[in-house]
């Protein structure tokens, strides 16, 4: 690939040089906190410079990614959730290399297909690909404009350096002798190359960054990939009718024997002899993941390999899945109230708040699977994605660290259980609950310890580095050193 360099794209190296020492600086230098939003501004104010004359596609998904990419990065300015501080550190670039590979990629292009994430590894291999044939090209330059005279001069410095070595070391212990203050700067000297290890590894970071950066948004401008599926190229599985009614009807008697038999304490809110409530949410649970990984599966392979079964055998195997789809709401309906009910009797965690939000979430998807059971032209990938993308921002925009802490104060106030160690756990959003219990029930068991023990290590916590920046920790950090014990 032969490269043609001009000088917006010399401009544009050096934007990307600036993001990559902006990457290095926002997430490896400190505790990540505003930093990530700072350089996901900086990030697509240069993207949107680079392609300002630039025809976007799919714009609607478009928008709905890019403002998700901005909510999950201010997640780490608003909220402090390690679960989400950790997961996001995966999925916001991943959001961001399929947002840049979604906006420029041809119109007629569908991005809800499996075919897609092949378009993308392309440009991911195409942008590896520029970094080297860049590289190689600066190196042919840097080469062909050295020249014979060039050399002699730098033979030439380099011999008066040798040269004057002796008399540098002359003169330089008479200064030393003449002037404290001039030995002392030279001592310091040094210690300005004393973490040279670590100085290149953060040039090695920078530098893999700004190529990353430049190589993969210089082939994006390049509208030279197009996956075009032949009709008739992919033939998608296709199962029989009378299989699929048979293996439906088999699960379909199954999941009806066991709601009619169990249904007497499914909604009953009782216990049966010899369960706990710990074995009573476990076996609650795994009806969820079994739900979620088996009758949401077999639908979805249902529904994309009977396309060819048409009449009278079409319209049993769509009402065999909505008995299928119906159940499996059944179930879902009673492990959650399995989860309240262990709930009630232990508290609340960020585990099982997420079990509760993730089951509202798949009676969603199984809502809507059910109306495509039944509507040929609905897609589903479309539906999961946006649905997924959307229930993830929003769990973190919810904050559910605070919900938990809410949940487990009301749940004092009616009870007078708490564990106040599970909220100290909870990073600062559990301290700021700790605080609040104690400011309006001191006398808690082994609170005011806590709060002693956390206000002292508040002396050794530095969260005054812009990076670190956040809005949560900020605030317990203030209000642990206002606390009066």
């Amino acid at each position: 690939m032969e490269l043609k360099i001009e000088k917006k794209d010399g401009l544009f190296f050096l934007l990307c040089l600036l993001a990559g020492i902006l990457a290095e600086e926002a997430f490896f230098r400190e505790q990540i906190g505003v930093s990530y939003f700072v350089f996901i501004a900086v990030f697509y104010t240069i993207f949107f410079w680079r392609f300002r004359s630039y025809s976007f596609s799919h714009q609607r998904v478009g928008y709905l990614v890019l403002i998700s990419i901005w909510l999950l990065a201010a997640g780490y300015y608003l909220n402090d959730t390690e679960l989400f501080y950790a997961l996001n550190l995966l999925v916001i670039p991943s959001l961001v290399i399929f947002h840049l590979a979604l906006i420029t990629s041809p119109k007629k292009m569908g991005w809800n297909n499996l075919l897609f994430i092949l378009y993308t590894i392309l440009r991911l291999g195409q942008g590896i690909r520029y970094v080297g044939n860049f590289i190689s090209y600066i190196a042919n330059k840097l080469k062909g404009s050295s020249n014979p005279k060039h050399f002699d001069v730098w033979k030439k410095v380099l011999i008066g350096v040798v040269i004057s070595i002796p008399f540098l070391f002359v003169v330089l212990n008479l200064l030393i002798s003449a002037d404290a203050q001039f030995e002392k700067l030279l001592n310091n000297i040094p210690h300005l190359f004393s973490l040279r290890a670590e100085n290149i590894i953060r040039v090695f970071i920078i530098l893999l960054y700004t190529f990353g950066f430049f190589g993969f948004m210089q082939v994006l401008l390049e509208k030279n990939i197009q996956i075009v599926q032949k009709e008739g190229s992919l033939k998608s599985f296709q199962m029989d009718g009378i299989i699929t009614l048979t293996v439906l009807l088999l699960l379909d008697l199954v999941y009806i024997l066991f709601v009619v038999v169990q249904f007497r304490y499914f909604f009953s809110g009782t216990l049966d002899d010899g369960f706990t409530y710990a074995e009573y949410a476990r076996r609650g649970f795994f009806e969820l993941l079994f739900v979620t990984l088996i009758n949401l599966s077999v639908t979805m392979g249902v529904i994309q390999m009977t396309n060819s079964v048409q009449g009278v055998m079409n319209k049993t195997i769509r009402l065999a899945l909505t008995v299928l789809v119906l159940s499996s709401g059944v179930l879902l309906i009673s492990a959650y109230m399995r989860m309240s009910m262990y709930e009630d009797a232990y508290g609340f965690t960020i585990t099982r708040v997420l079990v509760h939000s993730f089951m509202i979430f798949l009676m969603i998807i199984f809502a809507y699977t059910l109306v495509k059971i039944w509507l040929d032209k609905l897609s589903l990938f479309h539906f999961y994605f946006i649905s997924s993308l959307i229930y993830y921002v929003g769990m973190n925009i919810v904050n559910f660290d605070q919900v938990v802490v809410d949940r487990n104060i009301v749940r004092y106030e009616a009870t007078g259980k708490i564990d106040i160690h599970y909220l100290n756990s909870l990073s600062s959003t559990g301290v700021l609950g700790l605080i609040e219990l104690y400011e309006k029930n001191p006398d808690v068991p082994g609170l005011e310890a806590l709060l002693k023990q956390r206000k002292a290590e508040r002396q050794n916590l530095k969260f005054d580095t812009w990076q670190s920046q956040n809005l949560v920790r900020d605030k317990a950090y203030k209000k642990l050193g206002k606390l009066e014990l």
